[in-house]
């Protein structure tokens, strides 16, 4: 009785290393707070089936969608702090909270980050009819014709749209917003030469630029795609400080022992430098990466004073 009585005490002396020692104790979620076929999806589907080898139990995916991601994060945000619950997502996580007066979760407070998994590039599409072919001349375009000029996007708040305005912002020009519901009709009509430009992921636009249909002037990343060298930044171009690009991370609820966010971080770092994951990333224009804990919460951080700021001067709010 006495030695029961000892151990009792000793595990809850100290309940995070014991654990974090007996983790992973049962199945493994990844939770995607968007449909299938997303980014997010497409990362989650492709590192669980090798974490779970590595790590002896299986990791299930569950997409949880609606609300522009809000449910699944919600979701992740109140659940047991033990390991078990993994959040998959992107930079929308962050800027959802300068889109939504009473967001249900604080993503710098919340959660405990990971690791990044990947980084997806945004560049400037426009219609071949249009009369610029850089961004120099679309600048000069837009200021000398303001209000005439205008962009599409999945619809409002999404990344695309974020991602113009902070260009607008800082390239001081006035062209005019044309949200879509979902990417196929925005395409669709930029493609037409319905609209005049938009911001697209690069795996996307790619394809109709090099069939001709619509034109490249940059790239919103702070260096040059590798999937298109050729393209110059929009830092090159003259606007230093208009990086657009959309990051994905996976996080666990705020509270999960340290030892165990360290091996969930180890083994992930190993499975984004496979070369079967980065040929996989890449085909779908993503470029994987990993990175530390806090240098994740460096970037949430940084991006929720970004996103705050361009929310709040283009007065965007949520339909």
């Amino acid at each position: 009785m006495l030695r029961f009585l000892t151990a009792a005490l000793a595990l809850a002396a100290f309940p995070p290393l014991a654990l974090a020692q007996a983790w992973p104790g049962q199945p493994i979620r990844f939770i995607v707070p968007f449909t299938p076929g997303t980014g997010i999806d497409i990362i989650a589907r492709t590192a669980g089936p090798r974490l779970a080898a590595r790590l002896g139990q299986p990791v299930v995916v569950e997409n949880r969608a609606g609300a522009s991601g809000n449910i699944g994060t919600e979701l992740v945000a109140k659940a047991k702090p033990d390991g078990h619950t993994i959040l998959v997502t992107a930079s929308t996580f962050v800027s959802n909270r300068s889109l939504f007066k009473n967001l249900p979760y604080d993503p710098a407070k919340d959660f405990a980050p990971i690791t990044l998994s990947a980084w997806g590039t945004l560049l400037v599409a426009a219609h071949p009819s249009v009369p610029y072919a850089s961004v120099a001349e679309l600048i000069a375009a837009a200021k000398a014709y303001p209000g005439k000029l205008n962009y599409g996007s999945p619809g409002v708040g999404t990344p695309h749209h974020l991602a113009m305005e902070l260009f607008k912002n800082v390239a001081a020009i006035d062209v005019v917003h044309i949200p879509y519901k979902g990417t196929a009709g925005a395409v669709t009509d930029l493609l037409g030469g319905q609209i005049h430009l938009m911001f697209l992921p690069i795996h996307v636009a790619l394809p109709q630029v090099r069939a001709g249909k619509l034109k490249a002037l940059a790239v919103g990343s702070p260096r040059r795609s590798t999937l298109a060298p050729e393209l110059p930044t929009l830092a090159e171009s003259g606007f230093p400080g208009v990086e657009s690009d959309i990051w994905y991370a996976f996080f666990a609820p705020q509270g999960t022992p340290r030892e165990v966010i360290s091996r969930l971080n180890a083994e992930l770092k190993t499975l984004l430098a496979l070369p079967e994951i980065r040929k996989s990333f890449q085909a779908q224009g993503l470029e994987p990466v990993s990175s530390t804990p806090e240098a994740v919460r460096a970037l949430v951080e940084k991006d929720l004073a970004k996103w705050d700021r361009v929310v709040r001067e283009a007065k965007i709010s949520p339909e």
